[in-house]
């Protein structure tokens, strides 16, 4: 009895863990995309995850970044053909295996993702100074301990956006 009733409890404090991080998922896409809203016109959700992986990797082979998106190869080349002609990557042949195409971003690129991320950084720095400092404290730990359980590793760039997938 005692048992069953562990597990019960186990079971009700995972499910309100879930609806928590349901919920936060919601306000975290919410801020992602009115981040975007200045530059919307020009480039879409997952478009803009791929010039965040391209501003955090550097140069990237197409076959790199689709396993990076979860996508497959034939997606990311036709999203990086959008980016390519507006003019935030550029993408060519490998000169070291000619087979492989390679994309960075272009200076255009880099301001869109500079920007999106200030904005981003600003709206989500408004939400948290509304906490507590005890609830600043446990959101960090919760939040390492959330991203490290998910296989995202920590962020050491100046621009720290996206997910570990799209």
């Amino acid at each position: 009895m005692k048992e069953d009733d562990d597990l019960q409890a186990q079971g009700e404090d995972l499910s309100a863990v879930v609806t928590a991080v349901l919920t936060g998922s919601r306000l975290l896409v919410a801020v992602a995309v009115r981040s975007l809203g200045a530059v919307a016109d020009r480039v879409t959700l997952p478009q803009f995850r791929m010039l965040v992986v391209l501003a955090g990797h550097g140069e990237t082979k197409l076959v790199t970044m689709a396993e990076l998106l979860g996508v497959n190869s034939s997606t990311a080349m036709r999203m990086a053909d959008r980016l390519v002609a507006a003019g935030l990557i550029v993408r060519e042949v490998n000169p070291h295996n000619r087979r492989e195409s390679l994309m960075r971003l272009t200076d255009e690129g880099r301001r869109i993702v500079d920007e999106v991320t200030a904005r981003r950084r600003e709206e989500i720095g408004a939400i948290v100074a509304r906490m507590s400092d005890r609830q600043r404290r446990a959101l960090i730990s919760a939040m390492n301990a959330f991203n490290e359980a998910g296989g995202e590793p920590p962020v050491n760039v100046p621009n720290p956006l996206g997910w570990s997938a799209v």
